[in-house]
């Protein structure tokens, strides 16, 4: 009878061991490895994945919205301290046309003070007059205003009180003198006018 085993290897000692009984037997079929087969996806699986993919969306949603506030904010800022620029630059330019303006009559006052007013008080005085217009003229270009205040009833808005004084002649708080003219530019009060004040007890 032909033996059909098989020399087997012995891991221990390294030597060939022939009477093992895990020989080879021809009729046991060994099933041949083959490539393996594609599990099919649950349902939980197929979940877990769309989560996944819905939460890189969000991500990078997110990025995108970030990294465009950050442009928003950037370019907001440039146009606010462009605007601010431009402000100041256009104030500059309004209180440098208001100064020329003041010069010339700066001018004109410096002529008069050359003059020798003995030779004709008559001529000088109308010379600073017109000098005076010149100031109150170029003051309402600029909406500058004065307050009418004598004759007035005394207003804490407008009227800076220095004195009361007591005056049959009018009514109680009547302003019976104005000591310094008081003015408003564009309907805002610029300087209060300082009076005196009637008080009737």
């Amino acid at each position: 009878m032909a033996d059909n085993r098989i020399p087997s290897y012995d891991l221990d000692d390294g030597r060939l061991d022939l009477d093992r009984s895990d020989a080879f037997d021809p009729n046991v079929k060994i099933p041949l490895s083959g490539p393996p087969q594609p599990q099919p996806v649950s349902e939980s699986d197929k979940a877990a994945g769309a989560a996944v993919e819905a939460l890189e969306e969000l991500k990078r949603e997110r990025d995108r919205l970030r990294d465009q506030l950050l442009r928003t904010a950037a370019e907001f800022d440039n146009y606010r301290k462009r605007i601010e620029r431009e402000r100041r630059e256009h104030a500059d330019r309004i209180v440098a046309e208001l100064l020329q303006q003041f010069l010339t009559i700066v001018d004109d006052y410096e002529r008069a003070l050359r003059v020798d007013p003995a030779g004709d008080p008559e001529g000088y005085r109308k010379g600073v007059e017109l000098i005076h217009r010149q100031f109150v003229e170029l003051l309402r270009r600029c909406d500058v205003k004065p307050i009418e205040a004598l004759g007035a009833d005394f207003d804490p808005h407008l009227h800076q009180a220095v004195t009361q004084e007591h005056s049959p002649d009018h009514r109680d708080g009547e302003i019976i003198e104005e000591l310094r003219r008081g003015y408003t530019i564009g309907g805002r009060l610029l300087r209060p006018a300082m009076v005196r004040v009637a008080k009737s007890s």
